[in-house]
């Protein structure tokens, strides 16, 4: 097949890759003329994602993956037309759709007959039969059905593991009509493979929804899912930690009664997925109180955990506070939506001076994302423990000189490394000061 690939980002460019390594001629389309260079010349352009170098070497030295910033050179004559540009909210939590009209607008004037046109990136409900479908058909020319075919196909990955994501998980698949969606299932069986899950009743593989609408909610729902379950888990984190009762042993023996499955509490909901498509959902459904009041509690947690700092360490003002990583989760460079930005606000609203460390990430990439970093060494004195990074699990009071209080925001430190200095965990109750030999406190 000749295949194109829309957006070259931390999903289009995995997805092309994955294609080509079946032995497909995939055309990338990219904006960023660096980018394009670099793929060209089969380099990755970012950092992190499993297997990506290797997958994209191969495929580049093969010929069959190409990238280039004109549409011209790739949409004409695709068999197979798979988008994967992003879509972000503004400040409201309204869909802007920017990046994808443009786009979709581009495929338009380039499109043939008999093209199968799959959208994976994530939309509210409805957008592909009511916003891609006139907006193709009048670019065009050309009609949804007798011409052409369009799909709704979300993508369910996760940077750093996509290789391994795109085999585990079905493929959810939605057309607008029934031709459509067989050839949206005939096009996924070729270029993906599926690990065996005798967990699912239906088996591993294509799973055809029906509709775009129920493949496009079914995106959203899993997604939301997760931000008002994390949002529940920071409830009951928060009054534990007022009653005294350690959270993670409730939700340890909560789960393990089978029809329960509570998410663990956090400091912050970041990245592109779980604190945007909520928003999605509600700009369907904005009657839906459930989703808003998590999606507003989850974003009020960086504040309250400073306020929680605050309580515990005494006043902030001129304090040295130290917030220990900047990706949105452990292992991650990552920083989008990233809850290190609102726990620095925070700390500053407080006057204290908010310096950042993450293990993946050098002092002059923090400066660029407007963070100041600390340099290693450097006395403090207080610190957030705001990314789960598995490098801060072994860290101990020799690492953070003068540091007398902590907030571990993610429940990752060993209180026996911390003699002497006040540790505050979220879902916890009450502060302790940590002593070899007396780690329980009274939060156990």
């Amino acid at each position: 097949m000749k295949i194109a690939v829309v957006g070259l980002g931390k999903i289009g460019l995995p997805l092309a890759a994955q294609f080509a390594r079946k032995g497909h001629k995939v055309g990338g389309v990219e904006i960023n003329e660096q980018v394009v260079e670099l793929i060209n010349r089969g380099v990755a352009p970012f950092p992190g994602e499993a297997h990506l170098q290797e997958c994209l070497s191969e495929a580049v030295g093969a010929g069959n993956l190409r990238a280039t910033c004109d549409y011209s050179n790739a949409i004409p004559h695709a068999d197979v037309v798979v988008v994967v540009v992003p879509l972000f909210v503004d400040n409201l939590g309204d869909p802007d759709f920017g990046w994808l009209d443009a786009a979709t607008e581009s495929i338009a004037r380039h499109l043939t007959n008999d093209t199968l046109i799959i959208y994976e990136t994530t939309l509210p409900v409805g957008t592909t039969r009511s916003r891609w479908k006139p907006a193709l058909e009048a670019g065009s020319g050309l009609r949804e059905g007798p011409d052409f075919d369009l799909v709704f196909s979300p993508e369910r990955v996760l940077t750093g593991r996509i290789f391994a994501d795109l085999r585990k998980y079905p493929k959810l698949i939605g057309g607008l009509t029934d031709e459509g969606a067989k050839k949206a299932a005939q096009f996924y069986n070729a270029v993906l493979d599926f690990d065996d899950r005798p967990d699912l009743d239906r088996g591993n593989g294509v799973w055809d929804l029906g509709s775009a609408e129920a493949c496009e909610m079914a995106k959203l729902a899993e997604t939301t899912y997760r931000d008002v379950n994390i949002g529940l888990a920071n409830q009951f984190a928060l009054f534990a930690s007022a009653a005294c009762i350690d959270v993670f042993r409730v939700i340890e023996a909560a789960n393990s009664q089978p029809y329960s499955h509570i998410h663990r509490p956090g400091i912050a909901v970041g990245g592109h997925c779980i604190p945007v498509y909520p928003r999605l959902y509600l700009h369907n459904d904005p009657s839906a109180t459930i989703v808003r009041a998590a999606r507003e509690a989850n974003a009020e947690m960086p504040a309250r955990m400073v306020d929680m700092l605050g309580v515990a360490h005494g006043d902030l003002t001129f304090a040295r506070v130290l917030v220990l990583g900047a990706g949105y989760r452990g292992g991650v460079q990552e920083t989008a939506f990233s809850g290190v930005f609102p726990t620095v606000q925070a700390l500053e609203r407080r006057g204290a001076h908010p310096l950042v460390h993450d293990p993946l990430l050098s002092a002059d990439e923090l400066a660029l994302l407007g963070l100041t970093a600390w340099q290693k060494g450097a006395s403090i004195d207080a610190a957030v423990v705001h990314t789960d990074h598995i490098q801060y699990r072994s860290l101990a009071a020799s690492d953070l000189p003068g540091v007398r209080t902590i907030l571990d925001g993610r429940n990752v430190l060993d209180h026996t490394l911390w003699p002497g200095v006040t540790i505050i965990t979220l879902g916890q109750g009450g502060t302790r000061v940590a002593t070899v030999g007396n780690e329980r406190g009274p939060a156990a």
